[in-house]
């Protein structure tokens, strides 16, 4: 399925002559906090309800919707969660919220914390590399250990779908409690 895209600079020019666009975020609210566009509204991917966003919409839904995530890739899965839906006036912003920033356009920043995909990379190490260590000195089952995050990590590759991701996104340090932000017009 064609998912339709923009760029960050081409997201930028449309809001300034529409006046007005509706932009949603799917990180996580903590990934949100951080960093993100002053007019994005968060909806985390786990919790997006495309027909209910819709509905919300009050008889806009002819205007287009347009999703961003941090890179580009869960803001694909979103979109494509619009289409099979029969919404397909879903357009998704090219390298995602990273890239609005590299290009020097205005972001709301917050707390700083360790992204989610650096969570991913240090449970996953720490798995296979756990699964190693008993495998050498406790009991060769352990190997197995390692053998199932390698699957995983190859299954979240092929799929773009990551549950180790999902799992993590959920955890009490990943939570947002509400704290104040601060708009900078550059990164």
């Amino acid at each position: 399925m064609e998912v339709s895209t923009v760029t960050p600079q081409g997201l930028a020019e449309a809001a300034k002559l529409q006046g007005k666009i509706e932009l949603i975020d799917v990180r996580t609210p903590v990934e949100y906090r951080t960093m993100h566009i002053g007019m994005a509204k968060n909806v985390p991917l786990d919790q997006l309800d495309p027909m209910a966003i819709m509905q919300a919409r009050n008889g806009t839904q002819q205007e287009t919707l347009y999703v961003i995530c941090h890179a580009g890739g869960r803001g694909r899965q979103a979109c494509e969660r619009f289409h099979a839906v029969g919404f397909t006036n879903v357009v998704n912003v090219e390298g995602g919220t990273k890239a609005w920033a590299d290009a020097g356009l205005p972001v709301v920043r917050g707390k700083q914390v360790m992204s989610l995909e650096r969570q991913v990379r240090i449970a996953a190490g720490s798995l296979v590399l756990t699964g190693v260590v008993l495998g050498f000195l406790v009991h060769r089952g352990f190997f197995g250990l390692s053998a199932f995050v390698g699957a995983g990590l190859v299954f979240a590759g092929i799929t773009d779908t990551c549950g180790m991701g999902m799992l993590l996104a959920r955890m009490p340090w990943n939570q947002v409690k509400e704290a104040p932000a601060t708009v900078c017009a550059t990164k």
